[in-house]
């Protein structure tokens, strides 16, 4: 099942022939929801006309569960219509966790992250609206497992 999304993934990225123009640097609010509550300073920095690196630094909680965190994603951009995109990549994290009845631990993630995004700069506007969708598998510490979250981001481009 994993070849298979990757072999898809790989299949859409590489027939799409219209490229997105990045912005060189963002910066900006992740909001969201899933598998926690919470949310991320975020940092996009364009690495060419088409890929992107994203760090975040974010936190969350649930009932009985806090989490601070740093996650880094890389981002390939296609252009739909002018100012409309869409993105997807790789990307892995790193986190300390706390339990209300139990120790704190510190947990390593790997995952990615498939999103849509207007860019109003083709307005004349120099912000970044967009929602994506984050799946994350924690492979270290006591919380091992799959965990997803959806946001909607906010970011001043320049």
């Amino acid at each position: 099942m994993k070849k298979l999304l990757f072999i898809l993934v790989v299949a859409i990225a590489t027939s799409v022939t219209v490229q997105a123009q990045v912005n060189s640097k963002a910066i900006g609010v992740r909001l969201g929801g899933g598998t926690f509550v919470g949310g991320e300073l975020s940092y996009q920095h364009g690495m060419g006309s088409a890929n992107r690196l994203e760090l975040d630094l974010g936190w969350g909680s649930n009932v009985n569960h806090h989490r601070l965190y740093l996650i880094g994603m890389y981002h390939w951009n296609w252009n739909i219509v002018a100012g409309l995109n869409w993105y997807v990549g790789p990307g892995a994290g790193v986190g300390l966790y706390t339990y209300t009845n139990e120790d704190a631990y510190v947990g390593v993630a790997v995952g990615g992250q498939i999103g849509i995004e207007y860019d109003f700069n083709s307005l004349v506007a120099p912000l970044l609206l967009s929602v994506d969708v984050r799946p994350m598998w924690d492979f270290l510490g006591t919380g091992q497992g799959f965990g997803w979250g959806s946001a909607l981001g906010i970011r001043y481009t320049f």
